[in-house]
Formats: structure tokens, sequence, C-alpha cells
């Protein structure tokens, strides 16, 4: 008796934390039902798309990392997140999201940086948010921007004011939850509906029609063998589909048919690739002038102008995206290896602070370079988009004799934005805000560039 007194009581001390756990599937202390991202929220954590902490909290303004994001979208997609080593450096093996970081990088989804690390801490922008769903779901958007659009148009995602998407505000755990249930079930989209036109044919005995991409979600109907149905979009591997009164998400092995979803960026500039190249790095500092050094000036600048880019189709990269030394050589070698269309080295200048100006070098011999005239040209429009927001000396455009644009085999050009031992230049070139000009005046006259060869790039001047 005394025996299975203890047994008795030792199961109902246990109760408690199962149904902590299950309610944290459901139900969370933070958000109630007049939350504005309720149902959103509601409807993942009913999958375990995503889920809150032991003591029962959502925290739905708390910012989303990007391992976070890598571990909902997974979750979305049943993606292997069996934790398991990474290609990353900085991301451990035993990590939660280790094993959704390595599926989502697999397939496209999210990518590392030029040095080995991942940052599964930083913060994911509004901006990043848009091009992870767009690819996860296959929008055919590989620009900012155009999965910005992507996603407002599906009735998924909104700015943050009518004018506005906020592309560079961290996204909250609530709108990342918001935008990534509607692209799971286009019922929960503002005002937009979804066209039913893949025809595939049940193959299993009975088929089971979901509410969510997974078996945790209610069955709401099941269909028998040789059903034929229409399908809308894809979920990972379950598809969204129509056959009558039946309508949700189905798993695609059990489907017949060959109906492959998604978009294709028929846009010319999604297939060129340029590379901004921050000069020095780590054990060198470049030049130096009234307390700031050049290395870090221009890494700034170019993650500027990467930011910029990368709202456009056009595919960037950056030679180092934090302060790493890169020989000349390697640099080169990257840009080679990226199949870059154009190479941009962003500089500094310095000569004892009695010169100052604004400078673009490209090597004029097609020795080594064959590239010559279109080197110039992109010389040229950089230059002059320099030259009208900083309103510096103008210093022209001239052939320089530099390693990285004289061995490289795509047009390419060096930028000496001004020179920073000279009192007028160090102004700008320490200013964010003038930082931010000279990014703008090399993202123009990069698309100034392309528009000359023939690009619409009209509406990436808009930013």
């Amino acid at each position: 008796m005394k025996k299975f007194f203890c047994v008795i009581l030792l199961a109902l001390m246990m109760l408690p934390f199962f149904g902590t756990t299950s309610e944290a599937a459901g139900s969370f202390k933070d958000v109630g039902a007049d939350y504005r991202a309720y149902k959103e929220i509601m409807y993942l954590a009913q999958g375990n798309i995503v889920t809150g902490s032991s003591d029962g909290y959502f925290s739905p303004n708390k910012e989303v990392t990007r391992a976070e994001a890598a571990a909902m979208l997974g979750r979305a997609l049943n993606l292997n997140g069996a934790k398991r080593v990474t290609q990353f450096k900085d991301v451990n093996s035993q990590s939660f999201a280790s094993g959704y970081i390595q599926s989502a990088v697999d397939k496209g989804i999210i990518s590392g940086y030029s040095d080995g690390s991942f940052k599964p801490g930083k913060p994911v922008t509004r901006g990043e948010m848009a091009l992870l769903i767009s690819r996860a779901f296959q929008y055919g958007e590989n620009s900012t921007g155009g999965a910005a659009n992507a996603l407002m148009a599906r009735g998924i995602a909104q700015g943050i004011s009518p004018t506005n998407f906020g592309y560079d505000s961290n996204i909250k755990r609530a709108d990342f939850s918001v935008f990534l249930a509607r692209s799971v079930d286009y019922k929960l989209r503002i005002g937009t509906s979804v066209s039913f036109t893949g025809e595939l044919t049940v193959n299993a005995d009975s088929l089971n029609v979901r509410t969510g991409p997974n078996t945790d979600y209610p069955k709401v109907d099941s269909l028998a063998q040789g059903t034929t149905v229409q399908a809308a979009y894809n979920v990972g591997d379950w598809v969204y589909i129509k056959s009558g009164s039946a309508e949700g998400l189905v798993h695609g092995a059990y489907l017949d048919g060959g109906y492959k979803p998604g978009e294709v960026n028929n846009d010319p500039a999604a297939l060129q690739t340029i590379v901004i190249d921050p000069g020095h790095g780590g054990s060198d500092p470049g030049a130096g002038g009234f307390g700031i050094l050049e290395k870090n000036v221009v890494l700034d600048t170019s993650l500027k102008v990467k930011s910029l880019l990368s709202r456009t189709p056009f595919d960037v990269k950056l030679t180092r995206e934090t302060d790493v030394f890169i020989s000349l050589q390697k640099r080169v070698e990257f840009a080679k290896a990226a199949k870059a269309n154009i190479f941009l080295s962003v500089h500094a200048n310095a000569f004892n602070g009695t010169a100052n100006g604004t400078e673009t070098y490209y090597y004029n011999s097609a020795a080594t370079n064959p590239n010559t005239a279109e080197s110039k040209a992109l010389a040229a429009a950089v230059q002059n988009r320099l030259l009208d927001a900083w309103k510096l000396y103008d210093r022209g455009v001239k052939h320089g004799n530099f390693h990285v644009i004289r061995e490289n085999s795509m047009p390419a050009v060096l930028v000496e934005l001004g020179f920073i031992d000279n009192k007028k230049d160090n102004e700008k070139l320490k200013s964010a805000a003038w930082r931010q000009k000279a990014a703008e005046a090399i993202y123009f006259g990069i698309l100034d560039y392309y528009k000359q060869k023939g690009y619409n790039v009209s509406s990436y001047y808009s930013i």
C-alpha cells in the first residue's frame, strides 16, 4: 500500500511540469486574445514552429536573431533540425539551432559571412526577413527590395508606414511570426487569395488534409487514393491543396503529378555579381588622421553600399565584412571565384595633410585586365556621383597600377573617397551621415554604369 501511494504521489508531482510544457505550445502569458498578432502566433505555436520560455512567455517584442530565424523557418519547412556540427566556426554543435542553420544554408535560404562565421546572435532586419521568406517559399526574389514587394503583394507583410518598409529595422518575434504564419496559411493574409492551378493525384490509400505543415496540426479531411487535387503553393515538402470542399496542407510525397511551384526572377540584373572590396583591415590599418583609421572608414562605407545593393536583384558580395586582414591577391581570387561582373575597391587617401579631393582609378592596359573601356566607364560613373554628393575637389578619373584592379579579370575600379589627413576631407570621412552619402553615391554610380549598358535599373534609384 505504501509503495502504491508513493507511485501515485510521484505521478501527481510530475503533472504540472507536463502541463506547463503543453500550455507553452498553445498559449502564452504575454500574448492575449486581443493582441495584434495573436492569431498568427497561436497558429505557429499549434505546430510547435514557435515556442515560448519555460515559464510560459513568448516575448513578442524581442528581436529575432539569425539563429532563431533559421530555427523558425526550419520548423515551418520541416528541415532537418538535428543538432550537429556545421560549417561555421561560431555555431556550437549543441546549439538549439545548429541543425536548422546548416539545413537552411544547404537549401540556399540563408548564408554565412566571408570570414567563416554565421553570427547566430545577430538580429535580423525586416529587409533580411523578407529575403529569407522569399527564398524559403520560392517567391523568386534575391534582393531585399524585390522580396519585400513580393511579400506585400501577397498580403504577407506591410511596411512600418505607407512609404517605408523599414528595411534596416530589426524585426521583432511578433512580426516575424505574422509574416511566417501568413506565408504558410494564405487565409491569414491581408485581402489576397491564391490560385489553385497545379493538378495532382493522391497516390496513398488515404491522405490526411491538415491545417498546417506537420502532423501536430489537426486533420480536417481525408482524401482517397486516386483523388484529383489542385495545388496552390508549397511549404517545404508539404503542398497547400484543394479538392471539392477539402482544403489544407498535405505531404507532397503522397501526390503524383510533378507540381513545382515557385517563380523565376527574369531580371537580367539578377545574373550580375558585384564585389565590393573594403581596403586594408586587421593588422593593416591603412592611412590615418584626426583619430580615425582608413580600414574602419572604408568598411563602414562598403557595408552601407552592400545594404543599398541588397535591395536590388544584383548579387552583392564583400571581400571582408569585419576587421580582418586579407592579402591583395586573396581579394582578386575572391572576385574571380565569385565570377564577379564588376569589382569596386574602396579606400581613403593621405599625403601629409597637404592634398585633398576625390579620385577614382582604373587600369588602362589590357595586358592583364582586358576590360579597360568598361573599367573607365564605371570609374567615371562613380566619380561623378561622388563629386555631386561630397562636393570635394575633383582629382579626376585616372590610370592606377594597383594590384586589385590590374590583376582582376572583370571591370575593376579603385575609389579614393578623400584624404584622411586633410581636415576638410576628414570631417566627411569621420561622419556616419557623410559616409552614407558616399555609399549612396557609389550605389548610384553603379546603377548609372548598368543603365549605360542597357539594363533597366530605373526603379532602383528610389531609396
